[in-house]
């Protein structure tokens, strides 16, 4: 690849990251999301003692539905269905906080991204983890630490080449994590969405201020 070539792929990349940080930043009341290419509707909540985190895929049909049991994980579970209010597919994934702050998860075999990349914003890139894959979702991860908990899920359709782009995520005018949009690896393959959880009591006061607006 020649200089010219190596430039416009640099201004691409610089383009694609500036467009998809631009409704990243608050006024100090409420606070914006980064957009996520081809994802709508993203939303996490406290409903009782687990952690609703759910999302529509655009682009994604499916005749019908299932809900998968998280290894691991015997109180929580994510779910796959058409979207009511759209042509897309929503997911759903219910997390106990029963199982968040079960010890023995956090015994499990440290993990990196799928494919061996580090976990941007965690101290030596590796969480305990299970991974696993279902339908039109392969590779997916769910990773544990003293108050933290992520979840790694497949997108193919970012388009930021291999760029790992990592921003705050809010509720309302509260963060309570960081939401990583993770490019493809060297061999073009696991990207996707990379969220992860601040479970301290303030945030769970934080998410369940959320959940009490969808009532």
């Amino acid at each position: 690849m020649n200089i010219f070539s190596n430039t416009k792929a640099l201004v691409l990349s610089v383009a694609l990251t500036a467009g998809i940080l631009s409704t990243s930043c608050g006024d100090g009341t409420s606070a914006s999301n980064i957009q996520v290419p081809g994802v709508s509707n993203m939303s996490v909540t406290l409903v009782q003692d687990n952690v609703l985190i759910s999302m529509v895929f655009d682009g994604l049909q499916l005749d019908g539905g299932l809900r998968y049991n998280i290894p691991k994980y015997p109180n929580s579970y994510l779910e796959i269905s058409p979207d009511l209010a759209s042509a897309g597919t929503l997911m759903a994934i219910s997390v106990s906080l029963q199982d968040v702050f079960n010890t023995s998860l956090q015994q499990l075999n440290p993990a990196t991204l799928p494919g061996g990349r580090s976990l941007p914003g965690v101290a030596g890139g590796k969480l305990p983890a299970v991974a696993f894959s279902i339908e039109k979702f392969k590779n997916m991860g769910f990773y544990l630490g003293p108050k933290v908990f992520g979840v790694f899920i497949p997108v193919k359709t970012l388009g930021i080449g291999t760029s790992i782009i990592t921003a705050r995520y809010y509720t309302g005018k509260d963060r309570i994590g960081n939401i990583s949009l993770v490019g493809e690896d060297a061999n073009g393959e696991n990207a996707g969405i990379l969220l992860m959880l601040d479970m301290s009591s303030t945030t769970q006061t934080q998410l369940k201020s959320v959940a009490k607006k969808y009532k």
